[in-house]
């Protein structure tokens, strides 16, 4: 079947004039529809859904489509514009969250947020800011939703716990004979091992709250208004799922304040810029306001180190285990991925008092 009947078993308003391919996602398919809607040209976005990734198509779109609905009912009450502001699911013709083609791929379809720009990298501590704004608007938004009735649909996404084990379970194996070669790396994880579980523990014991966390909390999945500059919609939500804010913040944290390359080689041009952390954090504790807890603000600044550890520790482990996660471009591209996240850890750690003085500084709580 070709794409634009594809896209035109969606409820699209009018006769499907162009489907082409858009952006450049490394998971899904996207591209972008042209429809025309009472002689008015409208795009969509329209995504081949990867289910190597996300085998359970059913669960992911009850996440996103539920969520979504509960946000843009909140965003309308507060006189918002929900077609803007959130992500709009459009169902198809028979009422479904996704369509199955004859080939059995699954395809779903958005409202194209007209006006808006993702940026890659971070330029302006102020565009940080925004992004900071919008995660943390996010998560007070959100609030009240039960996060327990969200399906898991990557299973210990942030269990780092689980990924110790995993790690453990790689240099045990050393399947490709490389743990000698590594031997500063593993033994910079050993270290650390009673870190792990710090977060699963509390939310297992409540001293933690259990959230929807979005779980990609990068910078280009925010959309930012072309001529303000300011955030509009937050974006990419295929990873919501139950969690705790600290996975969201830690890893904005760990991808927007590294002053190098995530795969930089040189490692002198890797450090953790605090002034960054300030900016976001200043923004995120703005927005969420009184919804956060004192135990979360508290930790802040752990969840930064967390986060940034358990991704160098994946990148480590898939090393150990062959590449075989990680796209990779050469044969050490995944241990330069883990020495730029290790390095960071270093530099978070020497800082942590002063991260978490400057959330104690921006909490309204």
């Amino acid at each position: 079947m070709c794409l634009c009947k594809i896209a035109s078993q969606f409820k699209v308003g009018g006769e499907v004039l162009s489907v082409e391919p858009y952006g450049n996602g490394h998971i899904n398919t996207t591209y972008v529809a042209v429809v025309n809607v009472d002689n008015v040209n409208r795009r969509f976005i329209m995504q081949k859904i990867n289910t190597t990734v996300f085998p359970r198509v059913g669960e992911l779109m009850d996440n996103i489509s539920n969520v979504t609905r509960f946000m843009a009912n909140i965003v309308k009450d507060n006189g918002g514009n929900p077609e803007r502001e959130i992500l709009t699911v459009v169902p198809t013709v028979d009422g479904k969250t996704f369509y199955t083609d004859d080939k059995g791929d699954n395809y779903r379809l958005y409202i194209f947020i007209e006006g808006t720009t993702a940026l890659q990298i971070v330029e302006d501590p102020r565009v940080f800011e925004g992004a900071g704004c919008a995660f943390g608007g996010f998560v007070s938004v959100l609030n009240a939703y039960p996060a327990s009735s969200l399906y898991e649909v990557i299973y210990n996404f942030h269990n780092t716990a689980s990924r110790f084990q995993n790690f453990i379970n790689a240099v045990d194996a050393d399947k490709v004979a490389r743990a000698d070669s590594v031997r500063h790396e593993i033994d910079f994880v050993l270290r650390r091992a009673g870190i792990c579980d710090k977060i699963v523990n509390m939310l297992a014991d409540k001293s933690l709250p259990l959230r929807v966390t979005h779980n990609d909390t990068k910078l280009n999945n925010v959309l930012l208004d072309d001529k303000t500059g300011e955030p509009v919609c937050v974006i990419d939500l295929d990873t919501i799922m139950p969690g705790s804010l600290l996975y969201d913040f830690g890893d904005a944290i760990r991808s927007g304040c590294n002053t190098g390359l995530e795969d930089e080689p040189d490692l002198s041009k890797v450090s953790f810029d605090i002034n960054l952390y300030e900016s976001f954090a200043k923004g995120y504790l703005a927005a969420i306001g009184a919804s956060i807890t004192i135990a979360e603000r508290d930790m802040l600044a752990f969840g930064s180190i967390l986060m940034t550890f358990e991704c160098g520790m994946r990148f480590l482990t898939d090393y150990l285990d062959g590449d075989n996660y990680f796209k990779i471009h050469h044969p050490m591209h995944n241990i330069d991925r883990c020495r730029t996240q290790f390095k960071m850890v270093s530099d978070m750690e020497n800082l942590q008092d002063e991260m978490n003085e400057i959330a104690r500084r921006y909490c309204s709580i």
